[in-house]
């Protein structure tokens, strides 16, 4: 099973990655109406969200900078950001480097048995599910956005 989630993770990520890329810049800040979020947004919660399942961040992963929860983290949005915010090129380096570690992850731990179970998934190999599932999530609202935005640019 651990080389079909690494398979997954991988295919998620690289259609992620290529829409992502594939964005012009003037669309990755603007907030369609009736969407809480903006493509930026989506694009670091997902880096961070993973990370979060992946790795125990911030409390066990310290490869990503810790405002990333404050920034990114579920309940956030671009209208409370302060400060510095890592723009949409380095949030994708960042998503390229973490998928490494993941295919790093020893395939036995895909078997192990959350402390608690999470959103229903009772071992790591479960999350790890969930943490795909949650990718491809966020791309088709992404995808959705940027529809949105591309129709109201047009007019």
């Amino acid at each position: 099973m651990s080389e079909l989630l690494f398979k997954s993770y991988e295919v998620a990520r690289g259609n992620f990655v290529k829409n992502v890329e594939a964005l012009e810049e003037s669309m990755v800040d603007v907030q369609p109406e009736g969407f809480n979020n903006t493509l930026h947004w989506h694009v670091g919660h997902v880096l961070t969200v993973a990370e979060q399942f992946m790795f125990g961040f911030p409390k066990k992963s310290t490869n990503l900078p810790v405002n990333y929860v404050e920034v990114f983290g579920n309940g956030t949005k671009p209208a409370d950001w302060q400060g510095e915010v890592p723009s949409v090129q380095v949030l994708v380096e960042q998503l390229k480097e973490q998928l490494g570690r993941i295919k790093e992850i020893p395939v036995e731990s895909f078997d192990a048995k959350l402390k608690t179970p999470f959103l229903g998934q009772e071992t790591f190999g479960e999350l790890t599910n969930f943490a795909i599932f949650h990718e491809t999530l966020h791309l088709g609202q992404m995808q959705a956005m940027k529809r949105m935005i591309k129709a109201v640019q047009v007019k």
